[in-house]
């Protein structure tokens, strides 16, 4: 009797413990497999069919491991098993981009949990879901997550109590880099009463130091360069800090020392701080804003003015891409504005 029918009689055996043993390897890649063994003649010329890893010249299993590495992934259960991206990754299929409200939420064994989706922490960076937008007027925290885009346009009246009065609106766009960077371009304009209309310019660069949670109050370096319409550009360097309290309590608070490179030379020293509850979950909030400034100039440095403005804040988010901030500030000292008031459209593509 030929030992064919054996031998084709073995390999379906070995298929059937190899599907019990990888659970769920595609059958039809198996037989292909067991199929071609049959065929491979150990006295075949060269250019004939090529023996398999893993079986011996008479196409009988020599090594079960070897056979074993085919197996890379298996559909059935790839999407379970790995994430979108990374399926995406093997299948050749472009994985969609999730925004901020879309993405999953990271679970971390042993951490808080809140009732808040908001502090959920999304991203590579880990970080929670309030940060990926603007949560104060005045104080940045962190950074966008990366391959995040947004668009703010700001409005801000300042009211002086003994000078004209000033309409600045900016119009700025956010991008969330790789390795923790983010990037915003800037176009400003400056309307103060009696004084024809100019048009500013900015980048701004920020880099966080760790992931979030890695180092206390999440430190994030920032540097801004302003090219301004009939008047020294600025250098403005800040030290951004933020985190949460508790559930739904957020803070923020920066360090802001800014240059101007020509005139007067002014220097300004700033301390800004915010404090945020959370009303409604991914719809409202609401806290207390503040801003200490300190400016001298070349010839009279350490004749310090002093300027302190505190006020509420408030933020409503009509849809989870979109946000509006509202923020008036008073001044407090002799050498404040009257008001400041902030008003930031911000959204998410």
């Amino acid at each position: 009797m030929s030992p064919r029918p054996e031998r084709i009689r073995a390999r379906f055996d070995f298929v059937s413990s190899l599907a019990a043993r990888t659970r769920g390897l595609p059958i039809a890649v198996m037989l292909a497999l067991s199929a071609a063994s049959v065929g491979a003649d150990p006295t075949a010329e060269p250019g004939g069919a090529l023996p398999l890893p893993g079986l011996d010249s008479g196409g009988l299993l020599d090594d079960p491991n070897a056979i074993l590495l085919a197996q890379a992934i298996n559909p059935a259960t790839s999407g379970t098993a790995m994430g979108p991206q990374a399926a995406g990754e093997q299948t050749g299929v472009p994985s969609q981009r999730l925004r901020s409200w879309e993405q999953p939420a990271i679970v971390v064994e042993g951490s808080r949990l809140s009732p808040f989706r908001e502090d959920e922490l999304i991203g590579s960076y880990m970080q929670p879901r309030w940060t990926a937008h603007r949560r104060f007027a005045g104080t940045r925290v962190f950074v966008r997550p990366e391959g995040q885009v947004d668009f703010e346009q700001w409005f801000r009246w300042e009211n002086s109590k003994d000078g004209p009065d000033t309409l600045v609106t900016q119009s700025e766009i956010e991008f969330g880099l790789p390795r923790r960077f983010q990037l915003d371009l800037y176009l400003i304009t400056r309307n103060t009463d009696g004084e024809p209309t100019k048009v500013d310019s900015a980048i701004e660069v920020r880099y966080a130091l760790a992931d979030w949670g890695r180092i206390w109050g999440n430190p994030t370096l920032y540097v801004e360069w302003k090219s301004q319409d009939q008047d020294p550009d600025v250098v403005e360097t800040k030290l951004l800090l933020g985190g949460d309290i508790g559930p739904g309590w957020h803070w923020g608070t920066n360090l802001v020392w800014e240059q101007s490179t020509g005139g007067t030379r002014e220097s300004v020293y700033e301390l800004t701080g915010g404090l945020s509850q959370t009303l409604l979950d991914m719809k409202f909030s609401w806290g207390l804003e503040t801003k200490l400034e300190w400016a001298d100039e070349a010839g009279s440095r350490g004749d310090y003015t002093n300027d302190m403005r505190l006020g509420p804040s408030f933020q409503w988010r009509p849809m989870p891409q979109m946000h509006v901030d509202f923020a008036p500030l008073f001044g407090l000292t002799s050498e404040s504005s009257r008001s400041d008031v902030y008003l930031i459209f911000g959204y998410e593509f």
